[in-house]
Protein backbone atom coordinates (compact mmCIF):
# COMPACT_ATOMS: atom_id res chain seq x y z
CA UNK A 1 0.00 0.00 0.00
CA UNK A 2 1.60 3.89 -0.94
CA UNK A 3 1.01 6.82 0.30
CA UNK A 4 0.12 9.71 -2.03
CA UNK A 5 0.13 13.43 -0.52
CA UNK A 6 -1.38 15.86 -2.19
CA UNK A 7 -0.37 19.53 -1.03
CA UNK A 8 -3.36 22.05 -2.36
CA UNK A 9 -5.91 19.64 -2.33
CA UNK A 10 -8.60 22.65 -2.61
CA UNK A 11 -7.09 22.92 -5.94
CA UNK A 12 -10.10 20.54 -7.02
CA UNK A 13 -10.03 19.94 -10.35
CA UNK A 14 -6.56 18.85 -10.50
CA UNK A 15 -6.96 16.84 -7.51
CA UNK A 16 -10.15 15.16 -8.72
CA UNK A 17 -8.11 14.08 -12.32
CA UNK A 18 -5.35 13.57 -10.73
CA UNK A 19 -6.90 11.09 -8.14
CA UNK A 20 -8.83 9.72 -11.00
CA UNK A 21 -5.88 8.68 -12.82
CA UNK A 22 -3.73 6.98 -9.93
CA UNK A 23 -6.64 4.70 -9.54
CA UNK A 24 -6.68 3.15 -12.56
CA UNK A 25 -3.17 1.90 -11.95
CA UNK A 26 -3.68 -2.29 -10.38
CA UNK A 27 -0.20 -1.28 -7.99
CA UNK A 28 -1.62 1.82 -6.88
CA UNK A 29 -5.39 1.29 -6.24
CA UNK A 30 -5.04 0.32 -2.91
CA UNK A 31 -2.87 3.66 -2.10
CA UNK A 32 -3.85 6.19 0.57
CA UNK A 33 -5.18 9.52 -0.61
CA UNK A 34 -3.66 12.16 1.66
CA UNK A 35 -5.07 15.40 1.15
CA UNK A 36 -3.87 18.71 2.65
CA UNK A 37 -5.25 22.03 2.73
CA UNK A 38 -5.43 25.54 4.59
CA UNK A 39 -8.80 25.95 3.51
CA UNK A 40 -10.98 23.70 5.28
CA UNK A 41 -14.26 24.11 3.75
CA UNK A 42 -12.20 23.20 0.01
CA UNK A 43 -10.66 20.35 1.97
CA UNK A 44 -14.09 18.78 2.93
CA UNK A 45 -14.81 19.06 -1.09
CA UNK A 46 -11.82 17.49 -2.22
CA UNK A 47 -12.28 14.61 0.52
CA UNK A 48 -15.61 13.85 -0.86
CA UNK A 49 -14.89 13.80 -4.54
CA UNK A 50 -12.02 11.08 -3.93
CA UNK A 51 -14.51 9.27 -1.60
CA UNK A 52 -16.58 9.26 -4.48
CA UNK A 53 -14.35 8.24 -6.88
CA UNK A 54 -12.88 5.36 -5.11
CA UNK A 55 -16.68 4.39 -4.64
CA UNK A 56 -17.25 4.44 -8.12
CA UNK A 57 -14.66 2.43 -8.85
CA UNK A 58 -14.59 -0.23 -6.46
CA UNK A 59 -11.29 0.49 -5.58
CA UNK A 60 -9.34 -0.98 -2.08
CA UNK A 61 -8.32 3.06 -1.32
CA UNK A 62 -8.55 5.24 1.46
CA UNK A 63 -8.48 8.58 1.99
CA UNK A 64 -7.32 10.67 4.43
CA UNK A 65 -7.79 14.73 4.69
CA UNK A 66 -5.76 17.12 6.85
CA UNK A 67 -4.84 20.78 7.57
CA UNK A 68 -1.30 19.87 9.08
CA UNK A 69 0.86 18.67 5.80
CA UNK A 70 3.89 16.96 8.62
CA UNK A 71 1.09 14.58 9.18
CA UNK A 72 -0.05 14.15 6.09
CA UNK A 73 3.74 13.68 4.83
CA UNK A 74 5.04 11.04 7.15
CA UNK A 75 5.97 8.02 5.58
CA UNK A 76 4.72 9.31 2.02
CA UNK A 77 6.04 7.93 -0.85
CA UNK A 78 4.81 10.28 -3.63
CA UNK A 79 3.61 13.78 -2.93
CA UNK A 80 2.24 15.99 -5.60
CA UNK A 81 1.75 20.11 -5.09
CA UNK A 82 -0.84 22.15 -6.65
CA UNK A 83 -0.87 25.32 -3.97
CA UNK A 84 -0.87 28.88 -4.38
CA UNK A 85 0.63 31.11 -2.17
CA UNK A 86 -0.94 34.71 -1.21
CA UNK A 87 -4.45 36.29 -2.24
CA UNK A 88 -6.28 37.34 -5.13
CA UNK A 89 -5.71 40.55 -4.05
CA UNK A 90 -2.14 40.49 -4.22
CA UNK A 91 -2.36 38.30 -7.96
CA UNK A 92 -3.93 41.04 -8.98
CA UNK A 93 -1.39 43.52 -7.81
CA UNK A 94 1.02 41.51 -9.85
CA UNK A 95 -1.05 42.56 -12.76
CA UNK A 96 -2.16 45.69 -12.17
CA UNK A 97 1.17 47.71 -10.90
CA UNK A 98 2.97 46.86 -14.26
CA UNK A 99 -0.14 47.92 -15.92
CA UNK A 100 0.07 51.06 -14.66
CA UNK A 101 3.50 51.39 -16.86
CA UNK A 102 2.28 50.05 -19.90
CA UNK A 103 3.27 46.44 -19.22
CA UNK A 104 -0.12 44.48 -20.50
CA UNK A 105 0.18 41.23 -19.20
CA UNK A 106 -2.01 38.05 -19.64
CA UNK A 107 -1.48 35.44 -17.07
CA UNK A 108 1.64 36.44 -15.57
CA UNK A 109 2.06 33.01 -13.57
CA UNK A 110 5.17 32.15 -15.19
CA UNK A 111 7.95 34.61 -15.91
CA UNK A 112 8.25 38.76 -16.56
CA UNK A 113 7.67 41.06 -14.35
CA UNK A 114 4.12 39.01 -12.13
CA UNK A 115 5.61 36.02 -12.62
CA UNK A 116 8.90 36.63 -11.05
CA UNK A 117 7.02 38.30 -7.70
CA UNK A 118 4.60 35.41 -7.58
CA UNK A 119 8.01 33.32 -7.49
CA UNK A 120 9.54 35.27 -4.48
CA UNK A 121 6.23 34.95 -2.60
CA UNK A 122 5.94 31.21 -3.50
CA UNK A 123 10.00 30.01 -2.88
CA UNK A 124 9.74 30.52 0.56
CA UNK A 125 6.68 27.94 0.95
CA UNK A 126 7.63 25.48 -1.48
CA UNK A 127 11.59 25.17 0.76
CA UNK A 128 9.80 24.72 3.61
CA UNK A 129 7.28 21.80 2.24
CA UNK A 130 10.81 20.16 0.91
CA UNK A 131 12.58 20.71 4.19
CA UNK A 132 9.04 18.44 5.10
CA UNK A 133 9.77 15.93 2.78
CA UNK A 134 13.42 15.56 4.22
CA UNK A 135 12.30 15.08 7.34
CA UNK A 136 9.06 13.05 6.88
CA UNK A 137 9.85 11.13 3.78
CA UNK A 138 13.32 11.37 2.26
CA UNK A 139 12.48 8.76 -0.14
CA UNK A 140 9.18 10.22 -1.61
CA UNK A 141 9.02 11.28 -5.03
CA UNK A 142 7.80 14.83 -5.29
CA UNK A 143 5.82 16.52 -8.04
CA UNK A 144 5.24 20.03 -8.50
CA UNK A 145 2.75 21.73 -10.44
CA UNK A 146 3.10 24.75 -9.03
CA UNK A 147 3.78 28.17 -10.53
CA UNK A 148 6.02 29.65 -11.57
CA UNK A 149 7.30 26.29 -12.71
CA UNK A 150 10.95 26.83 -13.80
CA UNK A 151 11.84 29.19 -10.86
CA UNK A 152 10.28 26.72 -8.15
CA UNK A 153 12.08 23.60 -9.44
CA UNK A 154 15.10 25.82 -9.43
CA UNK A 155 14.98 26.52 -6.31
CA UNK A 156 14.15 23.46 -4.54
CA UNK A 157 16.23 21.15 -6.82
CA UNK A 158 19.62 23.60 -5.81
CA UNK A 159 18.97 24.07 -1.79
CA UNK A 160 16.94 20.64 -0.80
CA UNK A 161 17.62 17.23 -1.79
CA UNK A 162 14.31 16.08 -2.56
CA UNK A 163 13.53 14.06 -5.91
CA UNK A 164 11.39 16.71 -7.29
CA UNK A 165 10.75 17.46 -10.90
CA UNK A 166 7.36 20.36 -12.19
CA UNK A 167 4.93 18.85 -14.76
CA UNK A 168 2.83 21.12 -17.10
CA UNK A 169 0.21 19.59 -19.42
CA UNK A 170 1.23 21.60 -22.42
CA UNK A 171 3.43 19.53 -23.80
CA UNK A 172 1.29 16.28 -24.07
CA UNK A 173 -1.89 19.16 -24.99
CA UNK A 174 0.13 20.96 -27.59
CA UNK A 175 1.03 17.76 -29.20
CA UNK A 176 -2.50 16.68 -29.35
CA UNK A 177 -3.36 19.98 -30.95
CA UNK A 178 -1.23 19.73 -33.49
CA UNK A 179 -1.90 15.43 -34.34
CA UNK A 180 -5.82 16.72 -34.87
CA UNK A 181 -4.44 19.84 -37.16
CA UNK A 182 -2.93 17.16 -39.65
CA UNK A 183 -5.29 14.46 -38.82
CA UNK A 184 -3.36 12.22 -36.69
CA UNK A 185 -4.38 10.00 -34.14
CA UNK A 186 -2.13 10.74 -31.12
CA UNK A 187 -0.95 7.62 -30.72
CA UNK A 188 0.94 7.57 -33.60
CA UNK A 189 2.77 10.86 -32.78
CA UNK A 190 6.19 10.43 -31.83
CA UNK A 191 8.25 13.98 -30.65
CA UNK A 192 11.41 15.06 -28.97
CA UNK A 193 10.48 18.52 -26.88
CA UNK A 194 12.88 21.20 -25.01
CA UNK A 195 13.70 24.07 -24.06
CA UNK A 196 12.18 25.99 -20.66
CA UNK A 197 9.06 25.77 -18.91
CA UNK A 198 6.33 27.44 -21.10
CA UNK A 199 8.88 27.68 -23.92
CA UNK A 200 9.90 24.39 -25.14
CA UNK A 201 10.03 23.57 -28.80
CA UNK A 202 9.42 20.25 -30.78
CA UNK A 203 12.75 19.56 -32.23
CA UNK A 204 10.89 17.02 -33.88
CA UNK A 205 7.51 15.68 -34.50
CA UNK A 206 6.89 13.13 -36.60
CA UNK A 207 3.60 10.85 -37.71
CA UNK A 208 4.69 7.23 -38.18
CA UNK A 209 8.28 8.10 -37.99
CA UNK A 210 7.71 10.56 -40.80
CA UNK A 211 8.88 14.36 -40.61
CA UNK A 212 5.16 16.03 -39.93
CA UNK A 213 6.04 19.51 -39.74
CA UNK A 214 5.69 19.99 -43.67
CA UNK A 215 1.99 18.41 -42.73
CA UNK A 216 1.98 21.12 -39.91
CA UNK A 217 3.10 24.31 -42.07
CA UNK A 218 0.16 23.57 -44.56
CA UNK A 219 -2.20 22.88 -41.67
CA UNK A 220 -1.06 26.67 -40.19
CA UNK A 221 -2.18 27.94 -43.62
CA UNK A 222 -5.86 27.57 -42.78
CA UNK A 223 -7.25 30.48 -41.15
CA UNK A 224 -9.71 28.69 -39.07
CA UNK A 225 -5.70 26.53 -37.50
CA UNK A 226 -4.53 29.89 -37.94
CA UNK A 227 -6.72 31.90 -35.78
CA UNK A 228 -6.66 29.07 -33.36
CA UNK A 229 -3.23 30.66 -32.17
CA UNK A 230 -2.40 33.50 -33.34
CA UNK A 231 0.58 34.41 -31.57
CA UNK A 232 1.98 30.74 -31.78
CA UNK A 233 1.61 30.31 -35.42
CA UNK A 234 3.25 33.37 -35.99
CA UNK A 235 6.09 32.04 -33.68
CA UNK A 236 6.38 29.29 -36.06
CA UNK A 237 6.29 30.77 -39.42
CA UNK A 238 9.07 32.77 -38.24
CA UNK A 239 11.01 30.82 -36.11
CA UNK A 240 10.79 27.35 -37.59
CA UNK A 241 9.95 25.24 -34.69
CA UNK A 242 6.18 24.96 -32.93
CA UNK A 243 6.00 26.02 -29.21
CA UNK A 244 4.56 24.06 -26.26
CA UNK A 245 2.18 27.06 -24.39
CA UNK A 246 -0.66 28.62 -25.33
CA UNK A 247 -0.58 32.21 -27.60
CA UNK A 248 -1.66 34.41 -24.46
CA UNK A 249 1.15 33.12 -21.91
CA UNK A 250 3.46 33.57 -24.91
CA UNK A 251 2.78 36.79 -26.41
CA UNK A 252 4.20 37.55 -22.74
CA UNK A 253 7.55 35.83 -22.99
CA UNK A 254 8.85 38.24 -25.42
CA UNK A 255 9.10 41.69 -27.24
CA UNK A 256 7.20 41.27 -30.16
CA UNK A 257 3.06 40.68 -29.50
CA UNK A 258 2.31 43.03 -26.40
CA UNK A 259 4.15 46.40 -26.66
CA UNK A 260 1.46 48.02 -28.59
CA UNK A 261 -2.03 48.25 -28.76
CA UNK A 262 -2.12 47.88 -32.42
CA UNK A 263 0.03 44.45 -32.17
CA UNK A 264 -2.34 43.47 -29.01
CA UNK A 265 -5.69 43.86 -31.37
CA UNK A 266 -4.44 42.14 -33.90
CA UNK A 267 -2.26 39.23 -32.24
CA UNK A 268 -3.95 38.66 -28.56
CA UNK A 269 -7.44 39.56 -29.16
CA UNK A 270 -9.28 37.34 -31.82
CA UNK A 271 -8.09 34.59 -31.63
CA UNK A 272 -10.40 31.32 -31.09
CA UNK A 273 -7.91 29.30 -28.98
CA UNK A 274 -8.59 29.11 -24.88
CA UNK A 275 -6.33 31.64 -24.30
CA UNK A 276 -5.55 34.12 -26.94
CA UNK A 277 -3.76 37.14 -24.95
CA UNK A 278 -6.90 38.78 -22.84
CA UNK A 279 -5.36 41.34 -19.99
CA UNK A 280 -5.60 39.67 -16.71
CA UNK A 281 -7.28 36.70 -17.76
CA UNK A 282 -5.85 34.79 -15.14
CA UNK A 283 -7.09 37.08 -12.46
CA UNK A 284 -10.68 37.30 -14.03
CA UNK A 285 -10.90 33.47 -14.10
CA UNK A 286 -9.63 33.68 -10.47
CA UNK A 287 -12.41 35.88 -9.58
CA UNK A 288 -15.12 33.68 -11.81
CA UNK A 289 -14.38 30.60 -9.43
CA UNK A 290 -13.70 32.22 -6.70
CA UNK A 291 -18.09 33.15 -6.52
CA UNK A 292 -19.10 29.29 -8.03
CA UNK A 293 -16.88 26.34 -6.62
CA UNK A 294 -19.03 25.68 -4.39
CA UNK A 295 -21.71 25.26 -7.00
CA UNK A 296 -19.62 23.49 -8.89
CA UNK A 297 -19.22 21.02 -6.48
CA UNK A 298 -22.33 20.44 -6.09
CA UNK A 299 -23.11 19.47 -9.92
CA UNK A 300 -19.94 16.79 -9.50
CA UNK A 301 -21.21 15.20 -6.73
CA UNK A 302 -24.53 15.03 -8.75
CA UNK A 303 -22.68 13.91 -12.15
CA UNK A 304 -21.51 10.09 -12.79
CA UNK A 305 -18.00 9.73 -11.88
CA UNK A 306 -15.75 9.56 -15.08
CA UNK A 307 -13.21 6.39 -14.61
CA UNK A 308 -10.71 6.53 -17.43
CA UNK A 309 -7.67 7.70 -17.53
CA UNK A 310 -6.48 11.26 -18.54
CA UNK A 311 -3.27 12.53 -19.83
CA UNK A 312 -1.35 13.94 -17.00
CA UNK A 313 1.97 12.94 -16.04
CA UNK A 314 1.60 12.15 -12.26
CA UNK A 315 0.35 9.03 -12.17
CA UNK A 316 2.40 7.36 -15.07
CA UNK A 317 5.45 8.92 -13.06
CA UNK A 318 3.34 7.23 -9.77
CA UNK A 319 3.06 4.02 -11.26
CA UNK A 320 7.04 3.78 -13.12
CA UNK A 321 8.40 4.61 -9.51
CA UNK A 322 6.75 3.28 -6.82
CA UNK A 323 4.24 1.18 -8.71
CA UNK A 324 4.46 -1.78 -11.30
CA UNK A 325 7.88 -0.14 -12.48
CA UNK A 326 6.35 0.29 -16.03
CA UNK A 327 9.09 2.53 -17.55
CA UNK A 328 7.66 6.01 -18.24
CA UNK A 329 9.06 9.02 -20.09
CA UNK A 330 7.75 12.29 -19.55
CA UNK A 331 8.91 16.35 -20.09
CA UNK A 332 9.79 17.00 -16.99
CA UNK A 333 11.61 20.45 -15.38
CA UNK A 334 15.44 19.41 -14.15
CA UNK A 335 18.44 21.65 -13.78
CA UNK A 336 20.33 21.55 -16.89
CA UNK A 337 23.65 19.86 -16.00
CA UNK A 338 24.69 19.00 -19.56
CA UNK A 339 21.43 18.21 -21.29
CA UNK A 340 20.47 21.26 -23.48
CA UNK A 341 24.20 22.81 -24.19
CA UNK A 342 23.68 26.15 -25.03
CA UNK A 343 21.20 27.05 -22.24
CA UNK A 344 23.15 28.38 -19.13
CA UNK A 345 24.54 25.44 -16.73
CA UNK A 346 22.22 24.73 -13.94
CA UNK A 347 19.32 26.31 -14.53
CA UNK A 348 15.73 25.10 -14.98
CA UNK A 349 15.32 23.25 -18.63
CA UNK A 350 12.48 21.46 -19.83
CA UNK A 351 13.33 17.90 -21.18
CA UNK A 352 12.46 14.28 -21.29
CA UNK A 353 12.61 12.54 -18.15
CA UNK A 354 12.50 8.77 -18.05
CA UNK A 355 10.85 7.48 -14.73
CA UNK A 356 11.63 4.07 -13.38
CA UNK A 357 12.18 2.24 -10.34
CA UNK A 358 15.72 3.89 -10.06
CA UNK A 359 13.61 7.41 -9.78
CA UNK A 360 13.61 10.38 -12.76
CA UNK A 361 16.39 10.35 -14.73
CA UNK A 362 16.81 13.63 -17.67
CA UNK A 363 18.11 12.56 -20.92
CA UNK A 364 20.61 14.72 -23.08
CA UNK A 365 19.31 16.46 -25.92
CA UNK A 366 21.90 18.84 -27.36
CA UNK A 367 21.81 21.90 -28.58
CA UNK A 368 18.79 23.94 -29.67
CA UNK A 369 18.57 25.78 -32.95
CA UNK A 370 20.32 29.00 -32.43
CA UNK A 371 17.23 31.23 -32.98
CA UNK A 372 15.22 29.39 -30.07
CA UNK A 373 18.25 29.37 -27.69
CA UNK A 374 18.68 33.53 -28.05
CA UNK A 375 14.51 33.52 -27.45
CA UNK A 376 15.21 31.01 -24.37
CA UNK A 377 18.30 32.09 -22.88
CA UNK A 378 17.06 35.70 -22.01
CA UNK A 379 14.59 33.82 -19.94
CA UNK A 380 16.88 31.20 -18.29
CA UNK A 381 18.70 33.87 -17.66
CA UNK A 382 16.20 36.41 -16.13
CA UNK A 383 15.02 33.60 -13.94
CA UNK A 384 18.55 32.78 -12.61
CA UNK A 385 18.68 36.27 -11.15
CA UNK A 386 14.93 35.97 -9.58
CA UNK A 387 15.71 32.73 -8.08
CA UNK A 388 19.09 34.20 -7.17
CA UNK A 389 17.81 37.52 -5.50
CA UNK A 390 14.58 35.31 -3.74
CA UNK A 391 16.98 33.05 -2.20
CA UNK A 392 19.40 36.06 -0.92
CA UNK A 393 17.02 38.40 -0.15
CA UNK A 394 18.59 41.00 -2.72
CA UNK A 395 16.09 43.60 -4.50
CA UNK A 396 18.42 44.22 -6.46
CA UNK A 397 18.62 40.72 -8.39
CA UNK A 398 14.92 41.11 -8.29
CA UNK A 399 15.21 44.16 -10.32
CA UNK A 400 17.74 42.97 -12.85
CA UNK A 401 15.64 40.41 -13.58
CA UNK A 402 13.12 42.47 -14.71
CA UNK A 403 15.18 44.55 -16.29
CA UNK A 404 15.88 42.29 -19.03
CA UNK A 405 12.55 40.56 -19.26
CA UNK A 406 11.71 40.99 -23.19
CA UNK A 407 7.88 42.28 -22.78
CA UNK A 408 9.41 44.52 -20.01
CA UNK A 409 12.28 45.68 -21.52
CA UNK A 410 10.44 46.93 -24.83
CA UNK A 411 8.11 49.26 -23.38
CA UNK A 412 9.97 50.76 -20.17
CA UNK A 413 13.25 52.74 -19.52
CA UNK A 414 14.99 51.49 -16.83
CA UNK A 415 14.12 54.00 -14.62
CA UNK A 416 10.57 53.07 -15.22
CA UNK A 417 11.53 49.61 -14.42
CA UNK A 418 13.19 50.53 -11.16
CA UNK A 419 9.86 52.60 -10.05
CA UNK A 420 8.06 49.62 -11.01
CA UNK A 421 9.38 47.07 -9.17
CA UNK A 422 9.86 48.85 -5.96
CA UNK A 423 6.10 49.87 -6.05
CA UNK A 424 5.63 45.78 -6.55
CA UNK A 425 8.21 45.20 -3.63
CA UNK A 426 5.88 47.20 -1.41
CA UNK A 427 2.58 45.82 -2.52
CA UNK A 428 4.05 42.53 -1.44
CA UNK A 429 5.81 43.68 1.51
CA UNK A 430 3.87 41.41 4.05
CA UNK A 431 4.43 38.36 1.54
CA UNK A 432 8.26 38.46 1.53
CA UNK A 433 9.93 38.32 4.78
CA UNK A 434 13.19 37.08 3.37
CA UNK A 435 13.99 40.53 2.21
CA UNK A 436 15.28 43.21 4.88
CA UNK A 437 14.65 45.87 2.41
CA UNK A 438 12.52 46.21 -0.19
CA UNK A 439 13.99 49.43 -2.41
CA UNK A 440 15.92 47.78 -5.41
Amino acid sequence: MKKIVFIGAGSLVFTKNLVRDLLTFPALADSIIALVDIDEERLGFAKKTVEKIISAGGYPAKVEAHTDRTRALDGADGVVSTILAGSLDVWRKDIEIPKQYGVDINVGDTRGPSGIFRALRTIPVMLDICRDIERYCPQAVFLNYTNPMAMLCRAMQSETNVTVTGLCHSVQGTASMLARWIGAPKEEITYLCAGINHQAFYLDFRWNGQDAYPLIREAVNHPDIYNEEQVRNEMFLHLDYYVTESSGHNSEYNAWFRKRPDLIEKYCTNGTGWNPGEYAYIIKGYEQRQGSWKEQMQRWMNEPVELKRGEEYAAYIFNATIGDGTLFKFNGNVRNHGLIDNLPDGCCVEVPVLASKRGLEPIHVGALPDQLAALTNISARCEEMAVEGALTGDPRKVFHAVCFDPLTSAVLSLAEIKSMVDEMFEANREYLPQFKHFKS
